[in-house]
């Protein structure tokens, strides 16, 4: 899929394999979560502009390079949040943004409920989390809205995503970058992912039931 992009590192997807298993603890679920959103973020701002700067090292002058973009990074509430800290990791003066969205579970539709953005400015690469990209309702319903504040550019990082998901955001958002660890067979009647791996926020807040 064009602009699609599934990181196949080894650690990426060893650590996939350990939020999959069912019998994995919150303890590993959360190490295994960090440590692939780290990789994923990552991957994601590979390509990000930087500027040539001057400094000095103990040792004598150096010309290096330095970040320039701006980054917004926009969790959806609730499993959104677990994949904050791999980019606070990486980048720990990113402005973060949330936005609540609560899925019914009869319609599989999901509606706002919470909006809190920082300033977005044309210089702002936007960067939505969302750990399950299923239909891609929710994400379609925030990029509808950022898209109105003329950011530089939206990307979505998630860690499994459904071949029908990323279908209807492209259709909807031509040239959208999707970043992800792996893209699962299917969405079930039920429009969770196949084989998935559950649950993520109940698995990552230890509120799995």
């Amino acid at each position: 899929m064009k602009n699609v992009f599934v990181n196949k590192h080894p650690l990426v997807q060893d650590s996939l394999t350990h939020l999959r298993n069912k019998k994995t603890k919150l303890q590993k679920f959360r190490h295994h979560s960090n440590k692939i959103c780290h990789l994923l973020f990552a991957d994601a701002m590979h390509d990000l502009k930087t500027e040539n700067v001057d400094i000095q090292t103990p040792v004598g002058p150096a010309n290096c390079q330095k970040l320039i973009d701006e980054i917004v990074v926009v969790p959806v509430l609730r499993s959104g949040i677990a994949m904050l800290f791999g980019v606070l990791q990486l980048l720990p003066k990113s402005k973060i943004g949330f936005v609540g969205m609560e899925r019914d579970e009869k319609t599989a539709i999901a509606h706002e409920y919470y909006w809190k953005l920082p300033k977005i400015h044309k210089n702002s690469i936007v960067i939505i989390t969302d750990p399950m990209l299923a239909t891609g309702g929710s994400i379609a319903h925030l990029l509808e809205k950022l898209a109105k504040k003329k950011p530089k550019e939206i990307r979505v990082v998630s860690v499994v995503s459904a071949p029908e998901g990323i279908r209807a955001l492209q259709k909807q958002f031509p040239g959208l970058k999707i970043f992800t660890a792996h893209i699962d067979k299917c969405l079930n009647d039920r429009k969770y992912i196949v084989p998935g791996l559950g649950d993520y926020g109940d698995r990552y807040f230890g509120t799995d039931v």
